[in-house]
This record gives structure tokens, C-alpha cells and sequence, in this order.
């Protein structure tokens, strides 16, 4: 069997799981590695076993790469991104996609014009749980959608933020709760919700020096004319598992840490088919996250690929939980409401 090969850039925490998903895929094969930092080449080519470059062009030109894995800095996404579908190569980047709307739509401009795939990892979709929750409300089981709430309310120490100094900066991180942590959750709601109308957002930096917020909260208007809300954070000690709650006019089914904990719809029984995964939730520690899903996140780009489909969550698709978190900082920076 041809294996698809796969180069990374970027050699922080997050490439430890691409590495070991890509490893693990029979169809798979890790090629090299590209870090902007020399020092790391010696250390990362004997932790991973392949050869790292410092060279981004050097990386690019290596032809037995297909899939370049986007794992920088969130603000430094769009300019590897826009490099590698320049030379050819399909590409799965880390969340976000970008900070702003501007990056996203031109890195997508980008792939586009240079006919190669554009993935994002936004992996708790593939949550076994999460798409026993999706379906129902798909089916219409849960009938008209009323509301739905995305609590993201977890504890970063002060360590996160010193020991990566891009964290929590606006032109690295775009913000810091809800685009860094938040956006996985806030992803699912959009996805199982719709698209949102409007938002009201409040966010603050009340305990962490940083440029982002550490808490916030908004108040959303869905295009279906459902309402929600959403909270998050990175100062609420001791950290709490994301929750996720829809109700609809039959029923309703809220999830907390990737499980299913209520189920309650007129008529319809929870099924009892879904594997059971240990998950895990980044409430407080995010290495804690299970690496299953970015399997199949990886396994569906390398799919994607082979049968000439979009990827999963695609560039577009991508997007829209960008497009709401910048919306709820405008909200604030303008005490008012946005019309998405």
C-alpha cells in the first residue's frame, strides 16, 4: 500500500499527537519536521526520528511529502499555509484556522487557486457521543431547536501563559479563551445549531497578564430563531469539563467532558450503540485531551486526499466559529450588538 507522507511544521506539545496519530495510520508516514528554532532540530530529529528543517523551503521541497500538518503559532497559520499550497502540498492545520477573517479567506484563496485540499483540526466533531447528538437533532428527533449553550469554563495557571509568551496575544493567539480554548466547543454549537444572527459578547482580562480575555460570556440569536448563550474562561479555578446543551421543542441532550450526560426526547430512547471512549477535557490540563479523535481527523484528510473530496471541516467550514469569536470581541470593544 502507497502511503500518504506527512510533514509537520512546528515542534511544540500538539505535534507529540499528530506524530503519534500519524504513526498509528497504516496508510500514513511521518517525513520530516520544519521548526523555526535551530537549537530544536538536534533534540526534535532524535525524539521523532526524521529529519527536521529550519529551512522552510528546504521542508517544502521534500516531494515525498503530500500533507503538510499546520502546528505553529495560531497567528502564523496563514503564512505556512499559504507557503505550503504554494508548493503544492494539501494541508491540515491546527485550530484556528486563523485570528481573523481576513487571514482565513485568503489562505483559502490561496488553496484554492493552487487546487490542493485545506483541512482544519477541529476534532471533537469526531467525539463518538458528540455524533450520537448531532444525529438526533439532524433527524429532527429533538423537533424545532429552541436554545443551545456552550460553557467552556476552564482554569489555565500562570505558567501557560509565561512559558509561551504567543499565548494570549492578539496577533498570535487572536484573543485568548474563547479562540484558543473555546473554539472547539463553540465549533459544535455552531455545527448542531446553525448559523448565528447576531451576538452580544462581555469579555475581560480580570486575573492572567495577558492581551485576550480570561473570562467572557455572550449572548447568541440564531438564524433558525433559536437563542444561546455562551461562557468560557481561563481563570475559573479549578477548571470545569466543557458543557454543551440543546433543547428542543421534544426534548433536549446536554453533554459535559465529551460524554452524554442527559438525554431526555419525547418518545426516543438514548441509543446504546455508541463506543465508549475515554475522551478526556482540557478543563485544567491540556495534555489531559485524548489523541483518538485527532486520529480520525488525520485519517479523513488522508481520505480526502486519495478520493478527491473536501476535507471534513474545510476552510469554509472552518470559519464560521472564527467569525463568531471575533464578532463577540467587537461586541465588546463596542458595547453593542453584531449582526453577523
Amino acid at each position: 500500500m502507497e502511503k500518504i507522507g506527512f510533514g509537520i511544521i512546528g515542534t511544540g506539545s500538539i505535534v507529540n499527537t499528530y506524530v503519534k496519530c500519524i504513526n498509528e495510520l497504516n496508510q500514513a508516514k511521518l517525513v520530516a519536521l520544519y521548526t523555526k528554532s535551530s537549537q530544536r532540530i538536534d533534540s526534535a530529529q532524535k525524539e521523532f526520528g526524521v529529519s527536521v528543517f529550519d529551512d522552510m523551503d528546504r521542508f517544502l521541497k521534500q516531494s515525498d511529502i503530500d500533507i503538510v500538518c499546520v502546528c505553529n503559532e495560531s497567528g502564523n497559520h496563514g503564512e505556512a499555509i499559504k507557503a505550503a499550497a504554494k508548493a503544492g502540498k494539501h494541508v491540515l492545520s491546527e485550530k484556528p484556522l486563523e485570528v481573523s477573517l481576513e487571514k482565513i479567506d485568503a489562505v483559502i484563496a490561496v488553496c484554492e487557486q493552487h487546487k490542493v485540499k485545506l483541512g482544519c483540526t477541529l476534532q471533537n466533531r469526531c467525539s463518538p457521543e458528540y455524533v450520537e447528538l448531532y444525529n438526533a437533532v439532524d433527524q429532527g428527533k429533538l423537533g424545532k431547536l429552541l436554545m443551545g449553550n456552550a460553557h467552556i469554563n476552564w482554569y489555565r495557571p500562570t505558567e501557560y501563559y509565561k512559558n509561551n509568551p504567543w499565548r494570549g496575544t492578539m496577533q498570535l493567539d487572536g484573543g485568548a479563551a474563547f479562540m484558543n480554548q473555546g473554539v472547539h466547543t463553540i465549533d459544535l454549537l455552531l455545527n448542531v445549531m446553525g448559523s448565528v444572527s447576531s451576538v452580544f459578547g462581555n469579555v475581560k482580562t480580570l486575573v492572567h497578564d495577558i492581551e485576550g480575555e480570561d473570562v467572557g460570556s455572550a449572548i447568541l440569536s440564531f438564524a433558525n430563531g433559536a437563542i444561546g448563550t455562551i461562557t468560557g474562561g481561563t481563570a475559573l479555578y479549578p477548571g470545569y469539563p466543557e458543557k454543551l446543551e440543546v433543547y428542543g421543542e421534544k426534548g433536549s441532550i446536554l453533554m459535559e467532558g465529551g460524554k452524554i450526560v442527559q438525554w431526555n426526547v419525547k418518545g426516543l430512547p438514548r441509543p446504546s450503540s455508541t463506543p465508549n471512549e475515554e475522551m478526556g477535557s482540557g478543563a485544567s490540563d491540556p495534555t489531559a485531551i485524548t489523541h483518538l479523535n485527532h486520529k480520525k481527523v488525520i485519517q479523513d484528510m488522508i481520505t480526502s486526499v486519495m478520493e478527491n473530496r473536501s476535507p471534513m471541516v474545510d476552510g469554509p467550514e472552518a470559519r464560521k466559529a472564527v467569525e463568531v469569536i471575533t464578532s463577540i470581541y467587537k461586541s465588546s470593544d463596542e458595547t453593542r450588538v453584531v449582526f453577523l
